[in-house]
């Protein structure tokens, strides 16, 4: 219930608005927003808007509403991805809930064409099925009761990029400590205040998404 607290995120995120001049300005490179779970772009325009005022290239997902991990949508991201940096060069990846898993995977798969990535309260350690959402998913995407353990360990691993962990403690959907990375010389974990469903427009959140994509590119 405490997720309803996203609308007053929301309106924090208005009232600072004149203030997005003082926060760190971004040196023009890309910067890709991929929506979490059951969400689409119109989920992170607030987020891009503001990216787009500090000076970055901020771009959506561009697959519509997020509803899982299809193959089809998997390819289609893997598109988008190559036309950014075919067009712009390196880029980063920020991902909100779902959105991470994708963010990481990408990363993955091409760490030489990525900045960083930063996951905004995203299931990515300790369980899978930690988080309210995963019923849900397992329905839509016709998964079964069985864990794929050897993928998911996989996973865990984070990819050979600076990458940054965005959680909050209250977070109504997903268990907190499956937001975070495991210690490494390349990862970080970043606590805020906030729900879930407002992390994407959460003030705490965008000043540390600022200061980490205005850092030195670490080619």
């Amino acid at each position: 219930m405490l997720e309803g607290r996203a609308v007053a995120e929301y309106g924090a995120l208005l009232l600072s608005w004149p203030l997005l001049h003082r926060l760190p300005r971004g040196d023009g490179h890309t910067v890709m927003v991929i929506p979490g779970f059951g969400a689409s772009d119109l989920s992170t325009r607030p987020l891009r808007r503001a990216l787009t005022r500090l000076g970055y290239d901020a771009q959506g997902w561009g697959q519509g509403r997020n509803a899982g991990a299809r193959r089809s949508i998997k390819g289609a991201l893997a598109q988008r991805f190559e036309q950014l940096y075919q067009a712009r060069g390196r880029l980063s990846l920020i991902g909100w809930s779902l959105g991470g898993v994708y963010a990481r995977e990408m990363a993955r798969s091409a760490p030489q064409r990525v900045r960083r990535v930063i996951t905004l309260g995203s299931p990515i350690n300790h369980h899978p099925r930690a988080n309210n959402a995963d019923r849900m998913y397992r329905w839509l995407n016709g998964g079964g009761d069985e864990v794929d353990w050897e993928g998911f360990e996989r996973r865990r691993v984070p990819p050979p990029v600076p990458c940054t962990a965005i959680y909050s403690k209250s977070d109504g959907i997903v268990a907190w400590r499956c937001s975070m990375e495991d210690p490494a010389p390349n990862t970080e974990n970043v606590e805020v205040r906030g729900s879930h469903l407002g992390l994407g427009v959460n003030v705490q959140a965008l000043r540390v998404i600022a200061e980490r994509l205005a850092r030195p590119d670490a080619a």
